[in-house]
């Protein structure tokens, strides 16, 4: 720890640095006032006592710092009068402008695809890092209970990977991802979600907002249409506006997408869906509809970008098979998180690819960020294979312990995902909303749904004591209803 050092007087305040030797802060505390101008050509530097005595500092140190100035022409010792400014600085490509600027600015030059994003999306609002504001009950969605996460594990088997590292593991890793994690992935997606793939398919990805931004790079070109769900996370549709697609909403019900809307849609690049859990409604996509998507897929030639973000999280039951399993044709991209399982700030997902695919989204995402760190992958590869001949042979152990529900919660921590914490969610709406809302609770997933028509003001949700909703309004296209999702922002983390 160090403190910083001023000196202060009329016409000079020099702050030091506290990084390196004594003269060598004060040199370039006093180098930097003179090149900003708050020391003019030719201005007197003060004495060494004086400034020694307002830095705290000895005089030789001062005297150090005043000889490497001079040294480099940046001052002249006059006998008898002092240090001065010299009147002409020597060039220096370092040299801050301290004028004015005359004029206004230049207007910033941006790309196509910078311009859409300037355009398109709010500034500010394509962020899931949330403040923290002190409640009773945390009705947050999108984030895991952070106070039953099996952290004292995590760091077991992060320290010991991280203790075992050989220089292979320091340089430059392949961009597909870890081979023991993609390994992992593979056999733990097959068991638990069903998904058909090799370890070469499996690209390990920043989160699954990244798989969602390569599609949307790869696959769809300015003008095409990408068909979306009504209501749906935006996530999906902040990427498609970046790369100039025409959205197409498809609205949705009970049962997921509603499918037989698509006949009006000729043609498409991309359709975004969460199958197994719709995002924010919260239907499952029925098994005649899943397979009507494939079919019109098929005939169109389009790819469907299933995101299972939180298809782990099922109460009553078995978690249903992904789309993906059904998909004979190789149309459907699978996106997954370890968002929900682990926690978001781990900052690893994964896409898997149809074959043609696999080294077209390998070589972009090298360009983008030469891939995910090793680290984290090997000791999330351990994680999941860690405990894996539990009770429930096709869930590993850790992986299992994560997405259970709890039956405990405390006051100021924030409950774990459960039919419980909905419940509560919707009954505190309803006294808050007067009895004017209806809850939807389903047996998945991690959040619950209410409905209103009429929806009172955001202000009047926040003041309510027994919990905290903000809510995302949206009205649909074919009725008067609004609806609202509970938790304090709609985004929740990718």
């Amino acid at each position: 720890m160090f403190q910083i050092s001023w000196y202060h007087s009329a016409m000079l305040m020099l702050p030091l640095d506290g990084e390196g030797p004594l003269h060598r802060q004060t040199y370039r505390a006093l180098r930097s006032a003179i090149l900003e101008g708050r020391l003019l050509p030719g201005a007197r530097l003060g004495s060494s006592r004086g400034l020694a005595k307002e830095l705290g500092i000895s005089r030789n140190t001062v005297l150090q710092a005043f000889e490497q100035l001079i040294a480099e022409g940046y001052a002249v010792a006059r006998e008898g009068s002092g240090t001065f400014v010299v009147e002409a600085l020597p060039s220096s490509p370092a040299r801050p402008a301290r004028a004015a600027r005359k004029g206004p600015a230049k207007p910033i030059r941006l790309s196509a695809l910078g311009r859409r994003i300037a355009n398109e999306i709010p500034r500010g609002s394509a962020t899931w890092s949330l403040p923290r504001v002190p409640v009773d009950i945390d009705f947050r969605y999108g984030e895991p209970a952070y106070h039953e996460l099996p952290l004292d594990t995590w760091a077991r088997l992060l320290g010991r990977r991280a203790r075992r590292l050989s220089v292979r593991r320091l340089a430059y890793q392949p961009p597909g991802g870890a081979a023991e994690l993609r390994e992992a992935l593979a056999g733990y997606l097959a068991r638990a979600r069903g998904v058909v793939c090799e370890p070469d398919q499996v690209l390990i990805t920043q989160g699954s907002q990244q798989g969602i931004d390569l599609c949307a790079r790869l696959l769809v070109d300015p003008g095409d249409s990408v068909v979306l769900e009504e209501p749906h996370y935006t996530g999906f549709s902040f990427c498609m506006a970046a790369v100039g697609a025409n959205t197409v909403p498809i609205s949705t019900d009970e049962e997921g997408l509603r499918v037989e809307e698509l006949e009006s849609v000729d043609a498409a690049s991309l359709i975004c869906v969460t199958p197994s859990h719709q995002f924010p409604a919260g239907g499952v996509l029925s098994l005649p509809r899943r397979f009507a998507l494939l079919e019109w897929a098929r005939q169109r030639g389009a790819y469907i970008l299933e995101d299972d973000y939180d298809g782990e999280f099922r109460y009553e039951s078995r978690p249903l098979e992904c789309l993906q399993s059904l998909d004979p044709d190789g149309r459907v991209i699978y996106i997954g998180t370890a968002s929900k399982v682990l926690f978001p700030a781990l900052r690893i997902g994964w896409v898997v690819l149809p074959p043609g695919l696999v080294d077209s989204f390998r070589d972009a995402k090298a360009i983008t960020d030469t891939g995910t760190a090793s680290l984290e992958q090997l000791a999330f590869a351990d994680f999941i294979a860690e405990g894996s001949g539990g009770p429930d042979a096709s869930t590993p152990g850790n992986v299992r312990r994560c997405s259970r529900p709890s039956r405990r919660s405390s006051p100021g921590v924030p409950m774990s995902w459960e039919p419980a914490r909905a419940s509560m969610c919707c009954c505190a709406s309803r006294r808050s909303l007067r009895g004017r809302s209806v809850g939807f609770v389903r047996n998945a997933g991690s959040r619950a749904w209410v409905s209103t028509r009429r929806l009172p003001s955001t202000r009047a949700l926040r003041n309510t004591r027994s919990c905290c909703l903000a809510m995302h309004r949206w009205r649909r296209r074919t009725s008067d209803q609004e609806s609202a999702d509970c938790g304090r922002r709609w985004r929740p983390s990718k």
